[in-house]
């Protein structure tokens, strides 16, 4: 009867000196003779270079055979190995945030973060949902998503998303989005358009070259032609603040979105500070009659008065008069 399937899938046993055969071997090589052996004994017995090598690999290969060996390692099971799945989620996750922090330094100066980058924002937290809900509610994602967002104090990820969240909020880049923030809301793109025409009439219209706006220079011509243009925008800027402040009333500090803000900051200084543009007649007559009014209260308030005052002098004496006279008489007649 010959063995069974199961004792012939079974492996040999191997002595316990088998892994020490190739250190003994090496060592007889380099000369390292064992106690109580002459040279000469050992000398006769010792195998050749390409021996030793072959003896060396056939006993690595039987200690990996029995699992003892190096290449049979892996692993344990609670390391974070990433799977494939994970890992690929991980590196759409860089890539997207490689791309946003790029494009987000890149329109630092002047401010464009809110009309160029909105896409790239969109796409990295779409890259940090897929991360978070796990995906296909598996034990795998479930794992990844551990893995990466609670795994170890640092919780980079978990980090670099709070830190575009904050940035995106602080710059208040959804009041210039449309509800579902996937475009321009008009209002902002009319204000673009309003600021590039503006930026455009200031360009065309400077006298001794549109590099060099250092004083003294005349720019008659940019506070002449361009007034239209600076008073549109001025005046759509004010539209969207009190449009902003009616929409956030309940949030303390609401303000638009920093493209918008910086826009106008940039137009302001170029007519004020740069071309020295002054009010135009239009807006100085209401000023000027409510300043000469204010100041000339007083004058009326203390001439009114004073003149009161007098009329009341004038209503108190003459009874005095009249009583003085009325007494003298009386005492005439006595007397006679």
């Amino acid at each position: 009867m010959g063995p069974s399937p199961t004792a012939a899938r079974r492996r040999p046993s191997l002595p316990w000196w088998l892994p020490l055969v190739p250190l003994l071997w090496s060592s007889v090589a380099r000369g390292a003779l064992p106690f109580g052996s002459s040279p000469r004994r050992v000398g006769a017995e010792l195998l050749s270079e390409q021996q030793l090598l072959e003896a060396e690999d056939l006993s690595l290969s039987l200690l990996q055979d029995r699992g003892l060996g190096p290449l049979s390692w892996s692993l344990p099971p609670d390391l974070p190995d990433l799977g494939p799945e994970c890992q690929e989620l991980l590196l759409d996750f860089a890539r997207s945030s490689a791309e946003l922090t790029r494009c987000m330094v890149r329109s630092a100066r002047p401010v464009r973060l809110c009309q160029t980058c909105y896409p790239l924002f969109q796409q990295v937290a779409s890259k940090m949902d897929n991360i978070s809900r796990a995906v296909g509610n598996t034990s795998e994602s479930q794992s990844c998503a551990k893995s990466l967002l609670m795994a170890d104090r640092m919780q980079i990820v978990v980090i670099l998303s709070e830190f575009f969240n904050t940035t995106w909020q602080d710059a208040n880049c959804a009041n210039c989005l449309t509800n579902n923030s996937e475009h321009l809301s008009n209002s902002t793109e009319h204000f673009l358009t309003l600021f590039n025409q503006t930026l455009t009439c200031f360009e065309h219209n400077l006298q001794g070259g549109s590099h060099n706006l250092l004083p003294p220079k005349n720019y008659s011509e940019v506070c002449k032609n361009c007034h239209t243009a600076y008073k549109s925008l001025s005046s759509l800027y004010n539209e969207m603040q009190k449009m902003s402040d009616l929409e956030q009333k309940a949030e303390a500090g609401a303000h638009l979105c920093i493209d918008v803000e910086d826009s106008m900051n940039i137009t302001r200084k170029l007519w004020s500070r740069t071309f020295n543009c002054s009010v135009p007649c239009s807006d100085t007559v209401p000023v000027i009659a409510v300043s000469v009014f204010i100041l000339f209260l007083p004058v009326v308030f203390y001439l009114s008065s004073f003149l009161h005052s007098e009329q009341k002098k004038r209503k108190l004496i003459l009874p005095k008069r009249l009583k003085s006279s009325t007494s003298f008489a009386s005492i005439q007649e006595n007397s006679n």
